[in-house]
């Protein structure tokens, strides 16, 4: 395991290494959501809880099933099933307790099943050898930092929706292109710390 400070994996993970920005996971959400700084909240705050619930359990499940019993290599299915379960459970909790919440995140939460990113954070924490606090770091800081992206994308989005944009830069063209200029925002943070 790798000697490193959960805090500094924390960091890391938000600003420096951020999964949208940096590795460009979770892209067709973020561009489909980002259209409303309200419904980016809404799915920026449910990826933070997914993402740091299923790598933990992630994390479990490989250590403690997995490599204890030599089937390693089905990791990539069973951490699919495994978010595709705990989003379910998530979904049910949240109809039951809270039907206006559920109402008001509706296509978000299984959109969080299908999300990279969630699938990304849990195959990062085995490759890079992170132990069980870090993961558990590395999966909150990697939420944050998508839900951070989402809602400035959702906020320039706005934002733009009143300007001048030229016709063939409608729509998606305007979208990536300032999801270009924020992965270059964040670039300037490289080089304050780097985990690999």
């Amino acid at each position: 395991m790798i000697e490193i400070n959960p805090f500094v994996i924390l960091f890391a993970a938000i600003f420096t290494n951020n999964i949208l920005l940096s590795n460009y996971l979770g892209m067709c959400s973020f561009l489909a959501v980002s259209r409303e700084v309200k419904a980016s909240w809404g799915l920026g705050f449910a990826v933070i809880f997914v993402m740091t619930v299923t790598t933990a359990i992630n994390w479990l499940v490989y250590f403690y099933i997995l490599v204890p019993t030599g089937m390693e290599h089905f990791w990539y299915i069973i951490f699919i099933v495994v978010i595709a379960a705990f989003v379910q459970l998530v979904e049910i909790v949240i109809e039951k307790i809270s039907p206006i919440l559920y109402v008001n995140l509706g296509i978000f939460l299984p959109l969080i099943t299908v999300n990279c990113a969630i699938l990304g954070a849990s195959l990062f924490m085995i490759i890079r050898g992170y132990d069980f606090l870090q993961s558990i770091a590395y999966g909150f800081g990697a939420g944050v930092g998508w839900a951070l992206a989402i809602v400035a994308m959702a906020g320039i989005r706005q934002r733009i929706s009143r300007s001048p944009v030229p016709a063939p830069l409608e729509g998606a063209g305007i979208a990536l292109i300032i999801a270009g200029l924020m992965s270059l925002a964040f670039m300037g943070f490289s080089g304050m710390i780097q985990v690999q």
